[in-house]
């Protein structure tokens, strides 16, 4: 089969690695998968065009219902879609954006959620029609970066200390944009750096929202022990990752965080805010910690920093979670067996 696969494809974002890996999974299966930006594709238009010169094509696949569910309504061609954070938790408030995914997934052969939780949500939340909504956590594999150099990476973000092996790094990882919320923890965390300059925060990842990132800029440059690194690779990242003491997640709402995953495969502790996304993959004292304000997540991180019991427990159970429920193979069987339903 040929098909079209529409996403979100800003650089070295999760949502970028998610529809990649995807794409993957059903082009092992001998199909063709031709994956476009939906920020490229604005109307019924621009999907015709590309039809014409990509087409034609026997199904199609977007993740998001809304930002590119809406694209296929005019494909011609049966579809399924794959459901984003964003669907359930910001585009549900908008009348106009819920009607259009109700139509979108009326018309679905069938609809993909990562949680069980976030299908729950989406069933609440939208009228599915008959589309059969299935649960398939993302599947996750890290690579690490040989040549990646930790002192360089370090540098380059601005830290400057003469021992880098004595600092206690928190990774937040996150596109710069407003849902992701990366100031969140600036004021506490500057706090606590005056109190422990060993502890300091670095915010990596791509400018995806221009005006937002010149803010973070702003206020990072304020921001004693808090730092900002340009966007990497994933093995790149995935090497930085490895060399922190513990991955943060500060966004408002999430789907299911990437970021977080990864960490837990790398051997890493997690601390996240306390977010139904975040929740649906993070067991608080079990597979990572949960806060709920910067205040509390100050606190648990001290309180991580002296506990090297809780550091070792959080990163075995996360692995362990992480294994059993997050198995790149099952991802590729289970969308494979899902394309089928489009013939």
């Amino acid at each position: 089969m040929r098909l079209l696969f529409l996403a979100c494809l800003s650089p070295k974002t999760g949502n970028c690695t998610t529809a990649e890996r995807i794409r993957d999974h059903i082009e092992s299966a001998g199909h063709k998968c031709v994956l476009r930006d939906v920020a490229e594709i604005r109307s019924a238009s621009d999907v015709e065009l590309l039809k014409t010169q990509e087409g034609p094509f026997e199904g199609a696949l977007a993740i998001h219902v809304f930002k590119g569910g809406r694209l296929l309504l005019d494909v011609g061609a049966p579809f399924g879609v794959v459901f984003g954070g964003t669907d359930v938790n910001e585009d549900v408030k908008d009348a106009g954006k819920r009607g259009v995914m109700e139509d979108v997934l009326r018309r679905a052969r069938f609809a993909v959620a990562f949680s069980a939780e976030l299908k729950e949500k989406a069933k609440a939340e939208l009228e599915c029609g008959s589309c059969e909504i299935f649960v398939q956590a993302q599947g996750i594999e890290t690579r690490v970066s040989s040549r990646f150099s930790w002192g360089d990476f370090l540098h380059s973000s601005g830290v400057c200390a003469t021992r880098v092996e004595d600092l206690h790094v928190f990774l937040l990882v996150c596109g710069l944009r407003r849902v992701k919320d990366p100031l969140y923890l600036l004021n506490a965390f500057s706090e606590w750096h005056a109190q422990n300059p060993l502890v300091i925060l670095i915010i990596v990842g791509p400018k995806i929202d221009p005006v937002f990132s010149s803010e973070v800029e702003e206020s990072v440059k304020r921001s004693a022990g808090v730092f900002l690194a340009a966007e990497r690779s994933q093995e790149e990242l995935h090497a930085a990752m490895q060399k922190s003491f513990a991955v943060v997640n500060s966004s408002i709402s999430e789907g299911m965080s990437a970021a977080i995953l990864e960490a837990m495969d790398l051997g890493l502790p997690v601390l996240a805010r306390d977010i139904p996304g975040n929740a649906a993959v993070v067991q608080h004292e079990v597979t990572g910690l949960l806060y709920s304000s910067p205040e509390e997540f100050v606190s648990l991180s001290q309180r991580l920093l002296s506990d090297a019991e809780l550091q070792e427990s959080l990163k075995r159970n996360g692995k362990d979670y992480l294994t059993e429920h997050h198995d790149p193979a099952k991802e590729r069987t289970t969308y494979q067996k899902l394309v089928d339903m489009l013939r």
